[in-house]
């Protein structure tokens, strides 16, 4: 589990930080392994020329000296004394701090230590490459010093086994270890080691800053993608949860539609029933009475009842009228909103003979046929509940607008209601609310009194749009 919480932690690090501590560790590994290989390398070459030039020098100084090594197994006084003198003086007697020389058994013929000539060893590696016909090159600085005399001397040493040649032959007939004192060579090798290393670190610096520039600068280009990418996400699953909201409202409004549709032919229907028809029935009423077909009527009684028939059927008509004056809107397609606002309350005005204030304040230029008749109905059924419930007294229709939206007030002066008190299946107000909001409207009622205010608001932009 905690492993996994790791690689979580991990993963979700910036690609720049996880490039700078991956790639700082290869980096860095690949110049100590770089490093110490040319460094090994850069030795093994110095190395090998410091001593080559060393072991020819010696050969052109000791090689005369020596008697012919393949018939002779034993150096005499005269050569040793020679050799005495030569590796002691001179240039070469201040740098060679040890000398002796190799028979093929392992006897030490001279040695610049008397106590060694003359004594046999075991052959080493070194020995054994270098009667092979190969010169070995060692150098060991003063820390790693085995041997006595090198301890002694506390000295960095350069060590070389060297084949002696039989000049006419080209055969290994002994060989020449010798001990060279290497503070020049140390001081060279140092600064090589340096300056290896200076190289190598710094070219191991610089493609690491280059690298590290380019995948910053891609990585910061991956992060702006993704932040871009990610906004994108959200706003399309806003967007998706408002389509999925405004699916479950067209939903429901179409369910209303439907509703509200039913509402209305029932409530024309009691109109008619409860209005003109009536009127209608009481004057077939009065025109199948005994008072218009008997003989015995006088002529006064019969106009009296053809004018009451006359006035019913006249009633009818008016309230036929005023009941399609209420269904039927008027053209609103070329109007503005300032000359719809006015025909709906002149209409209200002389369809009740109450009277209207109406405020505008700056109304928008341009609305949807939709959000025209939006508008419409909700001053129309507002203003007659106004009148139907409130008596039609202090009707007032306000417009304003509020930042982008527009908003309609319809208020009056009577006792005011409980919007708690609404039911459900209410026709008139919850057709106005649902007509408002499926344009994205809203809609409020506050009855609490003296009065009800009644408001709307839509977006201008949606509205404009729709």
């Amino acid at each position: 589990m905690r492993a996994n919480d790791l690689i979580k932690r991990w993963n979700a690090q910036p690609l720049a930080k996880q490039f700078l501590l991956i790639g700082g560790i290869v980096a860095m590994s690949a110049m100590l392994v770089v490093g110490a290989f040319v460094t090994s390398l850069i030795e093994g070459a110095v190395t090998r020329n410091s001593a080559a030039a060393t072991a020819l020098y010696v050969d052109s100084v000791i090689a005369p000296l020596l008697p012919d090594m393949q018939t002779t197994q034993v150096l005499d006084d005269t050569v040793a004394r020679a050799l005495d003198e030569t590796l002691g003086q001179g240039a070469l007697g201040n740098r060679l701090l040890a000398f002796r020389l190799w028979r093929s058994d392992g006897t030490i013929l001279y040695s610049n230590e008397e106590n060694m000539v003359g004594r046999r060893f075991e052959l080493g590696d070194e020995l054994r490459t270098a009667f092979g016909g190969e010169m070995v090159a060692q150098f060991k600085p003063v820390d790693d010093t085995a041997d006595e005399t090198n301890q002694r001397a506390s000295k960095p040493l350069l060590e070389i086994y060297n084949p002696v040649l039989q000049p006419w032959s080209g055969q290994v007939v002994a060989v020449s270890e010798f001990h060279e004192i290497a503070h020049d060579f140390e001081l060279s090798l140092t600064q090589a080691r340096f300056l290896t290393w200076l190289a190598v670190a710094g070219f191991t610096l610089a493609f690491f800053i280059m690298l590290s520039a380019i995948v910053m600068r891609g990585s910061r280009t991956i992060e702006r993608q993704r932040h871009a990418l990610k906004q994108r996400v959200d706003e399309l699953s806003a967007l998706l949860s408002q389509n999925e909201a405004l699916r479950g409202r067209l939903q429901h409004a179409s369910q209303r539609a439907t509703a509200l549709n039913e509402n209305m032919l029932r409530r024309i229907g009691a109109d008619l029933h409860d209005g003109p028809a009536q009127l209608v029935a009481f004057a077939s009423l009065r025109l199948d009475s005994n008072a218009l077909v008997s003989p015995s009527t006088s002529a006064a009684v019969r106009e009296r009842e053809i004018t009451a028939i006359k006035a019913s059927l006249d009633e009818a008509m008016h309230e036929i009228r005023t009941i399609c004056s209420g269904l039927v809107l008027p053209q609103i397609e070329t109007a503005s909103l300032p000359e719809l606002l006015e025909r709906v309350v002149r209409a209200h005005e002389q369809r009740t003979g109450s009277t209207v204030e109406l405020s505008l304040s700056d109304p928008p230029e341009r609305l949807s046929p939709s959000a025209k008749i939006c508008i419409y109905r909700f001053v129309q059924e507002t203003l007659n509940n106004a009148y139907r419930h409130g008596g039609g007294v202090g009707q007032r229709v306000a417009q304003s607008t509020e930042g982008d939206r527009v908003c309609i007030a319809v208020t009056d002066g009577g006792e005011g209601f409980d919007p708690k008190d609404i039911r459900p299946t209410s026709l008139g107000l919850a057709g106005l609310r649902e007509r408002i909001e499926s344009l994205g409207g809203t809609f409020e009622v506050d009855g609490a009194g003296p009065g009800t205010i009644v408001r709307m608001s839509l977006g201008i932009e949606e509205i404009g749009q729709a």
